[in-house]
Parts: structure tokens; sequence; C-alpha cells
């Protein structure tokens, strides 16, 4: 696979994307990150709006064929607040101010986990119980239902920053089990590059995470 240009949207608290998403593309790639702004609270359906406008005006400023390959718009939270039609709207209307192709973390995450085989999984976030709720519907859309759901629950952007890979690997340990036949990790603030070959290994299933599909996914879409 040829080295990528990939455009790179994110909170703009999140300082864990940019770093992983570049060691999960060919060797070459680069890896141009925005960050869209945000308050400290975590996203709901009362910022989206506003949070979505901020992300199309800066990617209609940073981001065109001439300097980039692809787009990956890398907020999790905000595909599942979205839904799979909001999410999808976004990714048309990125693309349409660009001029260049978009992966979602929300669609990757689905598209990745249905060519793994995966049907019944197992999820680890640092989500509350709302978003952890639009995350199960959003995979219940793609046919993948979760069998099991293991939370941090971080109140805010800092507290989510703070965790560690160790911690994201201990509560995978914790979760997963024989009536998953995949464990997801989903957040692209949670650092997963140096877990998710170990986690998979265990268990002897796949094990994906929201910044690994994101590159799973940008690599699919430019063959």
């Amino acid at each position: 696979m040829r080295a990528l240009r990939v455009g790179l949207m994110v909170p703009i608290n999140n300082t864990t994307m940019e770093g992983e998403l570049a060691a999960w593309l060919p060797p070459g790639s680069s890896v141009t990150r925005v960050g869209i702004p945000r308050g400290a609270g975590l996203l709901t359906r009362g910022t989206m709006p506003a949070y979505r406008d901020a992300a199309v005006a800066l990617a209609a400023q940073h981001f065109c064929s001439a300097t980039h390959d692809i787009l990956a718009y890398g907020c999790t939270a905000a595909g599942f607040i979205s839904g799979p039609k909001g999410d999808a709207e976004l990714q048309a209307e990125l693309s349409r101010v660009t001029g260049l192709p978009v992966v979602t973390t929300a669609r990757a995450m689905v598209v990745a986990l249905q060519a793994a085989g995966a049907r019944r999984i197992a999820v680890v976030t640092p989500y509350q119980d709302a978003v952890n709720e639009q995350l199960t519907d959003f995979l219940a859309d793609g046919g993948i239902a979760v069998e099991r759901l293991a939370t941090f629950r971080a109140p805010d952007v800092n507290a989510l920053g703070r965790i560690t890979a160790e911690e994201v690997r201990g509560l995978a340990e914790a979760t997963m089990g024989e009536d998953c036949d995949a464990l997801f990790i989903g957040c692209s603030q949670l650092p997963t590059h140096a877990v998710l070959g170990g986690l998979a290994a265990r268990f002897a299933k796949p094990a994906l995470s929201s910044i690994q599909a994101t590159a799973w996914d940008a690599q699919r879409v430019m063959g």
C-alpha cells in the first residue's frame, strides 16, 4: 500500500489519534491534524450543531486535493450522537467542501467489524450511559450486537485524557468473554496501539479500536 497524505479532524482536546493513526498507516504516510473547538464537557445532541458547523468550516479552510489524499473525521462520539444518517450527511458535506474522499471513525468502526465477521461483540468505552446507548444503536444498525460493555465513565475531557493504555488493557481483559466474537475499544482518545495486538492474541479473536478502524478504512477507500 502506498503512503497516504491524511487530513485528520479531531476534537481539540484529542492528544492520541494523530500519533496512533500514523502508526497504523503505511510507512511514509503523513497525518495533518486540525482540532475542532469544544468545551470541557462531553459532546451532546445539544452541542453537536455548533461542533458540526465548526468542523465543516475548518475542513474547507485546511484541506484540499492538492495537499491531501483523504480526510478522516476522527470523533467517534460525534458520529454516534448524530446517528448513521447524520454521520453520512456530515461525511458527504466534508467531501463536498474539500474535494476529498472522507472516512468517519463511527462508520469505519462498523465497516471494519463487519469485515472481521463480528456479530456479537464486547465493547470498552470512556463514555456516559447516553452515548453508550447511541453507540449500541449505531452498531445495531450495522447488524452488530453489543453483548458486553464496560466504561470508564469519564466525566469530562480532562479525565478522558488521563486514561492510559494499561488501563484500557485491563478493562478490556475484564470485559471480553466467550460469548463475543470480537472486541472493540471505542473513542479516538483512548490509546490502543500498544495493547491491541496483545488483546487479539490473548483471546484469539479480532480486537479493533476507533483509531485502528479509521486507518484500516482509509486504506480500504484508497485501494
